[in-house]
């Protein structure tokens, strides 16, 4: 089996490997590109029984490289891109591993390609899909907010977005619980702070609170049509008003 791993980052590269070898127990060999250059030179000259794909190569996207060449072999994307880009795929023969990925992650999409494969139900990215990959990554790179400043008595600390469980205003200022549980300060109202997050990741459930869906342990009906809400790492449980539940239920399920 011979496989080509296009990752521009070293210790990323020898991740795969090592999930490579946990998982077959025949004998495989691997080519390695960085650059969409490299890639475009190994396809030429080589045929791969399947892809290990980043999208962030060094010179570019790797869907760029895509775009160039017809691929036959199936691709699994390993990236830390959020899951909803991938919403664009409009064929069975693609998997995606998220970063940071388990080894089970890595399994499971091997496993989804081999089952593709052996099935014939596998086609192959076709321009169709690799346009409405690079539409949904434009929509993903959107600037959304990626970290806050937060002031301390020690310092400054700064605080990734993706680790935002629930924040909670608190007139101009907010509160800010993170993924584990700690409290933090942000000098800015509520609504100042949604207009800057990721409307795929977090939702106004009320005139008070924003929630992160990473962090949604258990969603629990209430009276007045109104949702109950546990957030991990909190003890303390959140509410949906009555006119955000509906929406919220759409967000859930977008």
């Amino acid at each position: 089996m011979n496989i080509l791993i296009l990752e521009d980052e070293i210790p990323a590269y020898q991740k795969l490997t090592k999930c490579l070898g946990s998982f077959f127990d025949i004998k495989i060999t691997h080519d390695w590109a960085r650059t969409i250059i490299d890639g475009e030179n190994l396809l030429k000259e080589n045929t791969y029984d399947f892809i290990l794909s980043d999208i962030q190569l060094l010179d570019g996207l790797s869907f760029d490289l895509f775009d160039k060449i017809k691929i036959e072999a199936p691709i699994i994307f390993c990236s830390a891109h959020d899951e909803y880009l991938f919403k664009a795929f409009n064929t069975n023969g693609i998997a995606y591993i998220l970063k940071p990925y388990s080894q089970d992650d890595f399994d499971k999409a091997i496993n989804k390609y081999e089952s593709l494969f052996k099935k014939g139900d596998y086609s192959s990215l076709d321009s169709n899909t690799i346009d409405a990959l690079k539409i949904a990554l434009q929509q993903e790179n959107t600037t959304y907010k990626k970290r806050f400043v937060i002031k301390k008595v020690s310092g400054i600390q700064l605080l990734n977005a993706t680790d935002i469980a629930l924040i909670t205003a608190s007139g101009d200022f907010c509160l800010v619980i993170d993924n584990l549980g700690k409290r933090h300060t942000i000098s800015q109202n509520l609504g100042a702070i949604y207009q800057q997050l990721n409307p795929k990741k977090f939702f106004k459930i009320n005139r008070s609170e924003i929630v992160n869906i990473d962090f949604i342990d258990k969603i629990e009906s209430h009276f007045k049509n109104r949702l109950l809400i546990s957030i991990k790492n909190h003890q303390e449980k959140v509410m949906t008003s009555s006119a955000t539940t509906s929406d919220f239920r759409k967000w859930l399920e977008s």
